[in-house]
């Protein structure tokens, strides 16, 4: 689906951004308006624009805090943490030694730990005891009657950040009597960022932790836990599912069954052109983010050893342990994962169920950006009905 630009990678993620507008993450007003500044593949001018987009909002959400409208403020710091996300996004030449990488990720963290405090039921942050330190997180309550609820367990993929969490998912299962526990995993977020740690192919080790810390929490219905990976989350979270069997439900948002196949393929085209890898990076603006942020997030020096370090993330002899119902989504024009759920769904022994994102119904972007109502809608209503049949 076009939007904004011809490039794959600027329209996506200019997709990504307006479409959190469904759970106030945006305004489509001052998307529109940040994009129209900011030229066809010009990363520079990409991070330049939205950061003072971000920044302009953020003072419309101080000033509001200011006067006591708290309403007012939420909203505003809310928006202004996914346009401090969006501005960080392509800053991924060296975000390690990169001050304003550093400074946009900031200030996107403590905006939305701002504007979460506001919630008719404020957001709770919290740090997850995970081997000799602690993963950070957000439990999101529907209510603060103390009641347990069924519980969404929720990690993103190969760039999302805790903050985005909230706009991908949380906030649609806080409106559905949900409570939400929000992490971020090694490779993820802050913990790559301000911890070192790197992605990890036995993500059960991630999430068996997780488990452990909701089941100490009053709120949180120990029989009715689901976890939910989006994006390379989709293998994540089913890699996790295969081993920590107290997980009632796994949704995989979408589907992957071999992380090593796209990295090889981007490896392979690399290869068949004139000047390699630095050519491809040069000319692709998806292939050049890929590679920059595979470098960071799994610790590696360049593409081939991305490729290395990928060959275990995958589900091959692995499906079949999965032993709780299992959604597995799909979308029409995945860029990166086409025809992979299905694959996985054939392996899956479980009680098991494939959703179809289409073009047509505007749906068929990777996690099906700018069509949140309609994958929450279909995502919660099987939730529903494995958690309370």
């Amino acid at each position: 689906m076009k939007f904004l630009y011809d490039d794959e990678s600027f329209s996506f993620e200019a997709l990504r951004t307006a479409g959190y507008a469904a759970h106030g993450g945006a305004d489509l007003g001052e998307v529109l308006v940040t994009c129209r500044q900011i030229p066809e593949g010009d990363e520079e001018a990409w991070s330049a624009q939205w950061a003072a987009t971000a920044s302009r909002i953020e003072r419309i959400g101080r000033d509001a805090l200011a006067a006591g409208h708290r309403v007012s403020a939420r909203e505003a710091l809310l928006r202004a943490s996914n346009y401090y996300r969006t501005a960080d996004f392509y800053r991924r030449e060296d975000p390690a030694a990169d001050a304003e990488s550093a400074r946009l990720a900031k200030a996107s963290q403590q905006t939305f730990a701002d504007a979460v405090a506001l919630l008719d039921t404020p957001a709770r942050a919290v740090r997850i005891p995970y081997e000799n330190t602690t993963l950070p997180g957000y439990l999101f309550l529907a209510d603060a009657s103390g009641t347990p609820r069924p519980t969404v367990l929720f990690h993103g993929g190969y760039d999302s950040t805790l903050e985005e969490d909230y706009l991908a998912l949380a906030a649609g299962a806080l409106r559905r009597g949900y409570n939400v526990i929000a992490f971020d995993g090694p490779g993820q977020g802050s913990t790559v960022r301000e911890q070192g740690l790197h992605f990890r192919p036995d993500w059960e080790a991630v999430v068996t932790p997780v488990v452990d810390f909701a089941l100490t929490l009053p709120e949180v219905d120990a029989e009715r836990l689901a976890l939910i990976g989006m994006s390379l989350g989709g293998y994540l979270a089913a890699r996790a599912a295969a081993f920590e069997h107290r997980i009632a439900a796994d949704v995989l948002y979408d589907g992957v069954y071999d992380v090593h196949e796209v990295m090889a393929a981007t490896a392979g085209r690399a290869a068949s052109m004139p000047g390699g890898v630095e050519a491809l990076m040069a000319q692709n603006t998806m292939a050049r983010w890929l590679v920059r942020n595979g470098r960071w997030t799994f610790g590696v020096s360049d593409l081939d050893e991305l490729v290395k370090a990928t060959e275990a993330y995958t589900m091959a002899g692995i499906a079949d342990r999965i032993t709780c119902p299992t959604l597995v989504l799909e979308a029409e024009n995945d860029q990166f994962f086409t025809g992979q759920p299905q694959r996985l769904l054939d392996e899956l022994t479980c009680e098991k169920e494939l959703i179809s994102f289409r073009e047509d119904e505007g749906a068929g972007e990777h996690c099906h950006e700018g069509a949140m109502f309609l994958f929450h809608q279909r995502t919660f209503d099987w939730l529903d009905t494995v958690l309370t049949g």
